[in-house]
């Protein structure tokens, strides 16, 4: 990471698909103060009398310098300009499971949280995909004879992976000699052709770490368990648990659940719903594209969240792949109508997660949210969507906009620059396109 000297705040948006960048430099502390802006194919420099300010792009990001346009100065924001890119997309997202699946060797299944070994060296010979929700009517609306498969439930053998949308089942039998997480008194019946696994109501189905007490899933049979993505690392057994800050991870998993569900069926609205079948987050993605890098400045106008990772420090800069998305939070009667729209729009998708994880998610796209640049913190209406969900969103609601982290980058050192120089005295009454 480039290291940048306190000063004044810099926001960068690169669209790698739409190779286009939207440049935000934050307000100086003194309006009046002048401001020197050098763009080089690698870097970008912000100078004042007070203190400078750099940021250095990954190696596959290159700015145009001599297309910059649309120069403006939005009040509270700052000025705002647009640049052409050159840009090569290397965000792959492949997912944890295929990549224990590919080699055939023994993994060991970690609790993200503590590190704690949920299961030992598991040689996984098959993992495969579990069908959508609705597969049960599909067979019934194809097959001109009954159901084959009425009745009769999913559960992976003994070296089997079944992965869902966001979590996965493997079989505990061969495990009964090892330490085990915690496994609550469970009741099941037969299985119905909609779903996987049906559970009696009152049944206590939590799996506990037996370390750090999160939760990490839900047993489905006397030997079938469901683990959540969020909460399980899967590594090949000769290496060790890798120590990832559990925000970061959390925004990682999502971001990929996010992307594959949306190329896979075509939904871009995801409700997250906790494992009581509580909404928490109504989730819009609008893109998956963008490269995001930033110098906070100084911490000042920092948003503190004591419950995550201190990951905003200040004065530095950092850069990372991200998924853009709107959401609005659903905790404390928020948000009931547009909730029960979302719930009942079968084009929307539901996402399943611990309620702890839910409410985690929450306060990570919230912190998320409270470091972007003002003006686009929020948005207020929408295009193209059903007439019942317009009419809700203009009434009372501004979506919250946020970025969720796929994977962080690496900065290098800059080039040869081309320079642009303003000195307009700032003041809330100044707004619009500044001279060039």
């Amino acid at each position: 990471m480039a290291a940048a000297a306190a000063g004044t705040p810099v926001f960068l948006e690169v669209r790698t698909q739409l190779r286009s960048a939207l440049l935000i430099l934050g307000e100086p502390k003194e309006g009046g103060t002048p401001m020197d802006i050098s763009i080089t194919p690698s870097s970008l420099q912000v100078k004042t009398p007070a203190d400078c300010t750099e940021l250095r792009l990954p190696a596959e990001v290159r700015l145009v310098p001599s297309s910059c346009r649309g120069l403006q100065y939005v009040a509270g924001d700052g000025l705002h300009l647009r640049l052409q890119v050159w840009a090569e997309s290397n965000a792959k997202l492949i997912s944890m499971f295929n990549q224990s699946s590919q080699a055939r060797e023994c993994c060991t299944f970690y609790c993200q949280s503590c590190g704690e070994v949920v299961i030992r060296d598991r040689k996984l010979l098959r993992v495969l995909p579990l069908p959508s929700e609705n597969w049960g009517a599909l067979v019934g609306e194809w097959c001109c004879h009954p159901d084959p498969f009425a009745n009769k439930p999913l559960h992976p053998q003994e070296n089997d992976c079944f992965i869902g949308d966001s979590f996965f089942l493997v079989n505990l039998r061969s495990d009964l000699w090892q330490p085990r997480p915690e496994l609550a008194p469970v009741e099941t019946h037969c299985l119905s052709s909609e779903n996987h696994f049906k559970l009696k109501p009152k049944a206590n189905t939590k799996v506990i770490c037996k370390r750090c007490k999160v939760m990490l899933g839900e047993t489905m049979s006397s030997e079938t368990t469901k683990f959540y993505m969020t909460e399980i690392i899967i590594q090949p057994s000769e290496r060790n648990f890798p120590i990832i800050p559990r925000s970061q991870f959390v925004q990682s998993v999502i971001a990929q659940c996010l992307v594959e569900l949306s190329t896979a069926r075509s939904t871009f609205r995801f409700t997250i719903q906790g494992h009581d079948g509580k909404v928490y987050i109504l989730l819009w993605l609008l893109n998956s594209d963008s490269l995001v890098i930033e110098s906070l400045g100084s911490s000042r106008g920092i948003t503190k969240f004591p419950l995550l990772e201190d990951i905003l420090k200040a004065d530095s800069s950092s850069a990372w792949n991200a998924v853009k998305v709107l959401y609005q939070p659903c905790v404390k009667s928020r948000n009931e109508k547009l909730s029960s729209a979302w719930e009942s729009d079968i084009s929307i998708h539901a996402l399943t997660l611990p309620s702890a994880t839910c409410l985690e998610l929450l306060l990570i796209l919230s912190r998320n949210n409270a470091t972007l640049p003002p003006s686009l913190r929020y948005m207020n209406s929408f295009q193209g969507m059903r007439s019942t969900l317009t009419e809700i969103c203009s009434r009372s609601l501004s979506f919250r906009e946020a970025y969720l982290s796929i994977s962080p980058h690496t900065l290098e050192q800059p080039r040869t620059i081309m320079h642009y120089s303003y000195n307009k005295v700032w003041s809330p009454q100044s707004q619009g396109p500044l001279p060039k």
